[in-house]
């Protein structure tokens, strides 16, 4: 399972103020916690003040790869912001979040992922906005899919995301979403499927133990790749868990590597 870690966004306020403030030192703290719970990339979103995006993500990239050896993932719907990061961006490996089915967001994102050889998300939404059912979905996916074809972006550097919505205002969506997990996974082969997990569970209670739950629901699907918060120890102990049991870690030793960290165990233990 790949870990893309997502506290450095801009829409939580400690990031916002630290952004604005140039607070260098927050953002560096974030990336090595992050690092060290298990994170395989770094998510950075500066997208709180759309007048300051490009220069807020500009500086973060800067901070970020100052602070930490792990690729980062440019989150932003702007293209002048993506091109803008990628301009400062030293690693050969890095992730775009995102294109989606949108015929002008797919010219516009396509030859920068290309050019950059850059793994990319792919939203399932396009022009008609979120799709309701699986069929409809998988008619977006077949759509981003063809198109990065052209533009020379393999399946192994696609990210399908099937757009998780809160349970609380769509609780029907689970199913559809899982659904479309197993679909995307099954019929292209070599293409991988990521959630942004804490959408499943805004806005009710005891987020966690919605988030861990469902995520294990998706892992049994076939996803492969997550954005979360690593910092949340039960979370990662169920990505290890989880994968143990569905046959994704053979002879558990990822598990089992995972109790010898102490990625397993309470936080008082």
């Amino acid at each position: 399972m790949l870990i893309v870690a997502e506290r450095i966004n801009a829409t939580r306020r400690s990031i916002a103020r630290a952004m604005l403030e140039r607070d260098s030192r927050c953002l560096a703290r974030e990336a090595r916690k992050q690092a060290e719970a298990g994170a395989d990339l770094i998510d950075v979103n500066a997208a709180s003040d759309p007048t300051a995006e490009v220069e807020n993500l500009r500086w973060a990239v800067e901070v970020l790869q100052e602070s930490t050896d792990l690729p980062l993932c440019i989150d932003s719907a702007s293209t002048e912001g993506l091109r803008a990061a990628l301009e400062l961006v030293q690693a050969d490996d890095v992730m775009l979040n995102s294109v989606n089915g949108e015929p002008q967001r797919m010219r516009d994102v396509l030859p920068i992922a290309a050019e950059h050889n850059a793994r990319l998300v792919g939203l399932l939404m396009d022009e008609h906005g979120l799709p309701e059912g699986v069929e409809d979905r998988l008619r977006v996916a077949e759509k981003i899919v063809r198109e990065a074809d052209r533009a020379g972006i393999g399946l192994a550097r696609l990210y399908i995301d099937p757009c998780i919505r809160p349970l609380s205002t769509s609780p029907d969506q689970v199913e559809a979403a899982l659904e479309s997990v197993r679909r995307v996974m099954a019929e292209f082969p070599g293409i991988h499927t990521t959630v942004g997990l804490s959408n499943i569970s805004f806005g009710l209670p005891y987020r966690s133990i919605l988030n861990r739950a469902f995520l294990t629901l998706l892992i049994t699907a076939g996803l492969d790749c997550a954005i979360l918060d690593p910092t949340e120890r039960d979370v990662m102990a169920t990505v290890h868990a989880a994968e143990a049991l569905c046959g994704k870690d053979e002879w558990c030793m990822d598990y089992i590597g995972a109790e010898r960290a102490g990625v397993l165990r309470p936080k008082d233990d």
